[in-house]
């Protein structure tokens, strides 16, 4: 009975558990880190605020201007409405409350910024964005309304020699009523940058400018009505339609009085032939302006386009030598080239899948947090050792609870993924709430395997013979327990299979996570089927009360690691706060087991105090501390936080870089960074190469570490590369050793 007993508490606590880490991931998987509830969010690259202009407050006939700064660091850019030859502008998306409507960016003066044979037009040092906003004659905030929400969702492409998509939300409560000006400098700044009409009280139409059409693909331009100050000076032109010009071409410019003059080459990637052609105007930056204040002012002509375009250039096809080096990547990653389209993988890449996926399921019966489930089951072989069909049927519906508990998990990462959410396997423990609920399910099971107390003593006798009434429900839960304890514990083998899911069509992706549950199952489904374990195992005896409280100690040590994983989470506060909640649970449980009059006392004060604790101490579990510690210890270890293109950029300096992608609630990433990654011999190695070390701390969900995670063709860790300047990155395995690593190190 005893055993029993084990499995329904088992069955029970995980559906109450389950319940609360559906509701935490989902809360979490809502919640954006970046910028949401905040007018400023800051990059490695950039500083984006969301400013706003309202110098009357916010009413009907006001002006009211709302606009994005973006502060760039040195040498980095943003890109204009026309970014040139390559790039993307910058996208405002707005929420405003009814009444209010946002127009389009009124663009500054762009930059001409070469690149190499290129040439991009964009921004440097500071960029306001203004948008003006026009208040409708209804709008009505209500009487009691004091501010104006205002949400903006920003995405921009920032580049210096790579390109980094970023993108922010943000929030800002403009005040109805009260004068908002702080920021009218920057405004009128804004105002002054922005090209003005060649002719004043025009929308930039100019009688006679136009742009002629000539033989040998060149545009002759001529534009009248510029300013005196501008006659014999040389001119930059920006095109407002891109994929028209040769951005980086040379071409001639003159003045014939007061009509400027130029020859612009056509592109010969040609995909525009406008009738109308709107162009921008300004005196030429002089050679390293770099990113101070540009004084320069602008002027928007559109021309009218006389004469026949030429055929604009066909897409030009993929050339053999990009089309074997996209395949060369896909094969590094682990998947196909044709997987991204949905038509699947290889079928020697999904087998391979498959046979790591089992291997790797197979690996999880090892874990401490496993282990004991499996062990207690088949120990009840030997309570029915000649009932080989009771066997047979325990043994199927343990797999099925397995399998469909893992094909459920993964359908839910997959269909997060789909639906834009940045989340990889062992999403779920990237949550605080996640992991103290497990920490106080384990604590729980480590306490009635170790006698402290018994559901019989205190549930009703109808749940009570639940198992025994069930005993295929309670095999099929005991499976779905398994799943809940193992599915974060990253197994070697398995990184580039569940890599591959994020690739392959969903059917062939479920397929993997199914032989991933066969793999866990596999042990107790032999068992159940070879009659030779039964009879294999010794009689029943009193040994069965002992080890049955012997697997409390490995339950207990996952509380432990689990305890660890969230300090590493919520700080040192959130452990010590975890830490006095099950012992506050403890005391519950056992007061409950009591009989008599000591039962009512005890379990009346220990609820009450167990009340008291959680709201107390519960806030604390999902805090975020601060990094500042974390960080002085990685930096005197050598390593430092890993950042989006960090590892770029120091290669791109000429020197190679090992990027160690861990998680605290990864036990493979903790065993290999206290043996392989702390060995002198490896150590040594890596500094005589002079590699930079970044450690990707995925704890806590990251949606850039999950991007980088996916771009190498993994969705989980450890994931363990080398970034090298002029070559591909190198991927090792999961379970590292010195070996590999020394031998890896010696190749750089």
């Amino acid at each position: 009975m005893p055993s029993r007993l084990f499995h329904r508490l088992a069955a029970t606590l995980f559906f109450i558990a389950a319940s609360a880490l559906w509701t935490s991931a989902i809360a979490q998987l809502g919640t954006k880190t970046t910028g949401q509830g905040t007018s400023v969010v800051t990059t490695p690259y950039v500083r984006a605020e969301l400013l706003a202009h309202a110098p009357q407050g916010v009413a009907p006939g006001q002006p009211l201007w709302l606009g994005l700064q973006i502060t760039h660091q040195p040498e980095w850019h943003t890109y204009w409405k026309n970014p040139g030859d390559s790039g993307l502008p910058t996208d405002l998306a707005w929420t405003l409350p009814a009444g209010l409507d946002a127009g389009e960016i009124a663009w500054p003066l762009p930059k001409k910024i070469p690149i190499g044979t290129l040439a991009n037009y964009g921004y440097e040092g500071t960029v306001l964005l203004p948008v003006p906003v026009t208040v409708a004659s209804t709008y009505a905030p209500g009487p009691l309304a004091k501010d104006a929400t205002i949400k903006l969702r920003a995405s921009w492409l920032v580049c210096r020699k790579e390109c980094i998509p970023e993108e922010g939300e943000f929030t800002l409560q403009l005040p109805i009523q009260s004068t908002t000006a702080l920021s009218g400098a920057a405004f009128e700044a804004a105002a002054k940058a922005q090209p003005q009409p060649v002719l004043a009280g025009t929308n930039g139409v100019v009688p006679d400018s136009q742009a002629q059409i000539a033989d040998g693909n060149v545009l002759n331009v001529s534009v009248q009505g510029l300013p005196v100050a501008l006659r014999g000076k040389t001119l930059d032109l920006f095109p407002e339609t891109p994929e028209v010009i040769d951005n980086a071409a040379q071409w001639k410019q003159a003045w014939n009085g007061s009509v400027w003059t130029a020859q612009i080459p056509l592109s010969a990637q040609r995909s525009a032939s406008p009738s109308l052609m709107p162009v921008v105007l300004a005196e030429q930056a002089a050679a390293g302006h770099g990113t101070g204040p540009d004084t320069r002012t602008g002027y928007r002509a559109e021309l009218k386009v006389l004469g026949t375009w030429p055929q604009a250039a066909s897409m030009a096809p993929v050339s053999p030598a990009l089309e074997a080096a996209l395949k060369a990547n896909a094969a590094q990653a682990g998947g196909s080239p044709t997987s991204a389209t949905g038509s699947g993988a290889s079928s020697l890449t999904l087998t391979a899948a498959l046979l790591g996926a089992l291997l790797g399921g197979l690996i999880l019966n090892l874990m401490p947090c496993v282990f004991p489930v499996l062990a207690i089951k088949v120990v009840g072989f030997t309570q029915h050792a000649q009932d080989r069909r009771a066997h047979r049927i325990s043994g199927i519906a343990y797999t099925a609870g397995v399998v469909l508990s893992f094909i459920a998990l993964g359908a839910l990462m997959l269909g997060l993924r789909a639906a834009g959410e940045a989340v990889g396997w062992g999403f779920q423990l990237q949550s605080p709430a996640v992991v103290a609920s497990l920490a106080a399910l384990f604590t729980l099971i480590a306490l009635n395997l170790a006698g402290v107390f018994e559901f019989g003593h205190f549930l009703p006798p109808s749940v009570a013979s639940l198992q025994a009434r069930h005993p295929v429900a309670d095999s099929f839960l005991t499976g779905v327990l398994a799943v809940a304890v193992a599915s974060p514990c990253t197994a070697p083998f398995m990184g580039a299979s569940m890599g591959l899911t994020a690739t392959l069509p969903a059917p062939q992706a479920l397929g993997v996570f199914a032989v991933l549950g066969l793999g866990l199952a596999l042990p107790y489904l032999a068992a159940s089927f070879v009659p030779a374990v039964a009879r294999s195992l010794p009689r029943p005896g009193a040994w069965m009360d002992t080890f049955r409280k012997l697997m409390a100690f490995p339950m207990l040590a996952t509380v432990v690691w689990l305890v660890w994983v969230l300090g590493q989470q919520s700080g040192i506060d959130g452990a010590g706060a975890l830490l006095i909640l099950l012992v506050g649970l403890s005391l519950v449980v056992w007061a409950l087991s009591l009989a008599g009059r000591a039962r009512v006392w005890m379990a009346s004060v220990s609820i009450a105090a167990m009340a008291l604790l959680v709201w107390s101490f519960a806030p604390h579990i999902t805090n975020v501390p601060t990094t500042q510690n974390a960080t002085q210890a990685s930096s005197a270890t050598g390593w430092q936080p890993w950042a989006p293109g960090a590892a770029e950029q120091i290669v791109a300096g000429g020197r190679p870089v090992f990027v160690d992608f861990t998680a605290a609630w990864c036990v493979t990433c903790q065993y290999n960074k206290k043996t392989t990654l702390a060995h002198a011999d490896v150590l040594a190695d890596l500094q005589t190469k002079n590699v930079a070390l970044l450690r990707a701390d995925w704890t806590r969900r990251d949606p850039a570490i999950t991007a980088a995670l996916a771009s190498l063709g993994r969705n989980g860790v450890p994931v363990y590369v080398f970034y090298r300047p002029g070559k591909p990155p190198v991927v090792l395995t999961e379970v590292l050793s010195v070996d590999e690593m020394r031998a890896t190190i010696a190749q750089l």
